[in-house]
């Protein structure tokens, strides 16, 4: 019998919940990303008949400065049907109770795990409450619970495990909103509401993303409901993403969860980096939206309008908007990021390119530009995990699909005298060197595919390419000076399918 089967029976039969992860007398840990972390503190006991149909509470003090805290609780006797339920209490109010159902729990201020409530973290004597619904005369059941704490705020996961361990490439929208912000859809009655979280995460799972990250506007509301949402979503890695909106231009955050004062007094650096040091300090990204856009009653504080940021303070840039692209029925019009984005490279800042939907309507038609997952921004990740798409934008081995397939692939090689290197990298070439550029290409027939050489697309690096003759290789003769090359491809028509971020060249 399975462990899943065996705790079903036990509920019906005791009508208690008995954690999935147990089995026999054996205390096991589920795995987590917090078990290569030292504990805190840790709590070890023991039950025994005599704490049956008791509450145990477990004291610890918590220190001042705590931003997150997780309980890991683990437990034996199990193959004597004894069975401990857990719950939690801070110095002032209750915050949560998890019976059998939760071998461990998370607090932050803005997010908790499920049956917890978030909320600031206050300092002094807290309470592990231990119920003990079942324990046979003469059993005992040995517990260990592990504390961690945090006090310094991080890029989290709302999964306590990777959704996929498999490095690849994976599929996903990096700008949608929901009610928590602007985000609208309709309700029964077919009138158009603020738009519940998980509307707009069903939307993304029934088109087929393997990630989304909710953007809603400078607020951090939408993460408690992430993290419950997670478990149910379980193939669909969920982000922590949100969208810095100024007065002079808007950034989307990705990773950290606590508040970051967006309120500047004017477009520069002293100002941005109120918010931008904290994001990197906690090893997120922070990325320009929809630079091109105007700024004034139109779009208001839309545009990009810093000037003075220095290297490093941007990580990527979305060049493809889709809901400029529905307006303008173009991937790459003026009202696009090519221009900045090209503006950034050229400047020396290795600016990794992205796409978003900047969906406002979670039950927009998919056919429809600005839907969900139109564009699509793909990332080749180590694993599906928040850790795994950071570290895969950072390295820039990144491309876009405008229209939001499932099976369009670009990729793109420098190889020099055997040395490689694929995009996001940087490759040393020196004055008269030859460089062979090979692209690979998935999910279409017919189309062609450009080299665009530090923002200029010249046709003797152009090529043709169909389902029985495959995109012929380049060759550069390098000049010894710095350059950035990457790939896109289009259809018959001129119309751009896929954008490729760019390999770097130094001398």
């Amino acid at each position: 019998m399975t462990v899943r089967t065996a705790s079903a029976a036990l509920a019906l039969l005791f009508a208690l919940a008995v954690p999935a992860h147990a089995q026999g007398g054996r205390m096991e840990t589920p795995p987590s990303r917090e078990e290569a972390r030292v504990p805190w503190r840790v709590i070890k006991g023991r039950l025994t008949r005599a704490a049956y149909e008791r509450y145990t509470e477990l004291p610890f003090d918590l220190p001042e400065g705590v931003a997150r805290l997780t309980i890991r609780f683990r437990y034996g006797g199990k193959e004597q049907r004894s069975v401990i339920d857990l719950g939690l209490r801070d110095p002032h109010r209750f915050r949560g109770w998890s019976g059998g159902t939760r071998s461990s729990m998370t607090l932050s201020t803005e997010d908790a795990t499920p049956g917890y409530l978030p909320g600031p973290l206050p300092a002094g004597c807290w309470n592990l409450i231990l119920g003990a619904p079942n324990i046979r005369e003469g059993a005992e059941a040995p517990y260990e619970a592990a504390i961690f704490i945090e006090r310094q705020p991080t890029a989290i996961e709302f999964a306590d495990a990777p959704i996929s361990a498999t490095a690849g490439w994976y599929r996903g929208d990096l700008h949608l909103h929901s009610g928590d912000s602007d985000g609208r859809c309709k309700a029964q009655s077919g009138a158009s509401i603020a738009c519940p979280v998980y509307r707009t995460v069903e939307a993304a799972a029934a088109r087929g993303l393997d990630f989304i990250a909710l953007s809603d506007h400078n607020t951090t509301a939408h993460y408690n409901a992430l993290r419950e949402l997670q478990g149910a979503f379980d193939k669909m890695l969920l982000i922590p993403g949100r969208e810095i909106t100024t007065f002079w231009g808007h950034a989307n955050v990705f990773g950290p969860t606590d508040f970051l004062d967006f309120r500047m007094v004017g477009p520069t650096w002293s100002e941005a980096r109120k918010w931008i040091d904290p994001v990197h300090r906690e090893g997120g990204i922070v990325s320009v939206n929809h630079p091109g856009a105007p700024s004034g009653e139109i779009c208001m504080g839309c545009g990009w309008r810093f000037g003075d940021l220095p290297d490093g303070a941007v990580d990527s840039i979305e060049v493809v908007n889709g809901g400029t692209m529905r307006e303008t029925r173009s991937a790459d019009g003026a009202l696009q990021g090519f221009a900045a984005w090209n503006s950034l490279l050229n400047a020396g800042h290795h600016v990794t390119g992205i796409g978003g939907s900047d969906s406002h309507e979670a039950d927009r038609p998919a056919a429809e530009a600005g839907s969900i997952g139109s564009p699509t921004t793909v990332v080749y990740m180590r694993d599906l995990s928040v850790r795994g798409f950071l570290d895969g934008v950072r390295a820039g081995r990144v491309f876009i699909d405008v229209e939001g397939t499932r099976d369009r692939v670009l990729d793109l090689v420098a190889t020099i005298d055997g040395r490689r290197a694929t995009m996001g990298q940087t490759l040393q070439a020196r004055a008269g060197e030859t460089i062979l550029f090979t692209a690979s290409l998935q999910g279409m027939t017919e189309g062609v595919v450009q080299l665009v050489i530090d923002g200029k697309a010249d046709a003797p690096f152009r090529t043709t390419f169909a389902r029985d003759r495959p995109a012929s290789p380049w060759l550069w003769r390098t000049d010894g000076r710095t350059h950035w090359i990457r790939a896109e491809v289009r259809d018959g028509d001129g119309r751009l399918l896929l954008i490729g971020n760019p390999i770097y060249f130094t001398d």
